[in-house]
């Protein structure tokens, strides 16, 4: 008989496509975890793996029985979550997930009254960019993810918390009035950077530009250098540093903004921006645990204060 323990570790090799990494992820012995593999190839009669040196790769057969085990194992998720979360709500053990562009700012503002007022939860925090935590919220993985919105899965409820507009940050040296409004068309884009791709944070900049001009189709670039960020404090130091200008989000501000080599800009009406959503499976049970967790995000981030200057 297939087991849930088997469609664990299969969802796990599909997911990391090692054997080591996998048994890593899920807590048990290499030969544990290919053993078990095996059994689940055994008893479905059919090879769901070709084992390579040093690498994994999932047949046909393994990545469809892989698709259809995350559904089964995200239903289990439910079955549990139902069965244990009908008392209070936010309460036991809870998996969140964040994009990086959003998690070091929300999780100060939140997390002191999260324990003020619910206690008893138990707050597990992932942060990875959006494409995987959509793919993990769907598997079972985590139960909910805060990131831009909209997002466009028929199996994904969202629900609004907060919208959050960008600002332009440039170099203290170039003498902008911080009290002038810009618009799409005073930018610069041969001075932009950006985060690197896969980050929504960098796909909505670019659209804003966009509207003005067309977007630069390479990676950002500074000072004639080729430049991949992962981080706004990275992005943050180029710009003090006068290497380039980039957007930065008004959450992300009373983090990034230390630095009087940084001045910046408020955009034009209407501004650029971006909505903040919280996402989870509309299938899950513990529709009562995120509409207290949205709650108490709104009340957080309601009125929102603005920044204008910097530098």
């Amino acid at each position: 008989m297939v087991t849930l323990r088997q469609l664990k570790y299969l969802s796990a090799l599909a997911r990391h496509g090692h054997f080591g990494r996998a048994a890593e992820d899920c807590a048990v012995t290499q030969p544990a975890l290919s053993m078990q593999i095996r059994d689940l190839e055994k008893t479905l009669g059919v090879a769901l793996v070709e084992r390579r040196p040093g690498e994994v790769t999932l047949t046909d057969a393994g990545r469809e029985i892989a698709r259809r085990g995350d559904e089964v194992l995200a239903k289990s998720r439910d079955l549990m979550d139902f069965a244990r979360h009908r008392g209070q709500p936010l309460t036991g053990r809870m998996q969140l997930g964040l994009i990086p562009s959003l998690a070091p700012y929300l999780l100060p503002k939140i997390l002191p009254d999260l324990q003020a007022h619910f206690p008893d939860l138990r707050l597990e925090v992932r942060e990875t960019q959006t494409r995987q935590l959509l793919d993990e919220i769907k598997s079972g993985a985590l139960d909910c993810a805060m990131l831009a919105l909209p997002v466009h899965e028929s199996e994904i409820e969202t629900a609004h918390l907060f919208d959050d507009p960008f600002l332009l940050a440039i170099p203290a040296c170039d003498r902008r009035d911080a009290a002038a409004r810009v618009a799409a068309h005073d930018i610069d884009q041969s001075r932009l950077i950006l985060l690197e791709d896969g980050h929504c944070l960098r796909d909505q900049a670019l659209a804003f530009c966009a509207t003005a001009q067309p977007a630069r189709p390479n990676g950002p670039t500074a000072g004639g250098m080729t430049f991949g960020a992962s981080s706004l404090a990275t992005v943050m130091q180029m710009v003090a540093n006068g290497y380039g200008i980039t957007l930065i989000p008004q959450i992300a501000t009373d983090v990034e903004l230390r630095d009087d080599r940084v001045t910046m800009l408020r955009f034009e009406e209407p501004q650029p921006g971006r909505s903040i959503g919280l996402v989870y499976r509309r299938t899950s049970p513990r529709k009562q645990d995120f509409r207290a967790l949205s709650e108490l995000v709104k009340d957080a981030f309601a009125p929102r204060r603005e920044t204008t200057t910097g530098g």
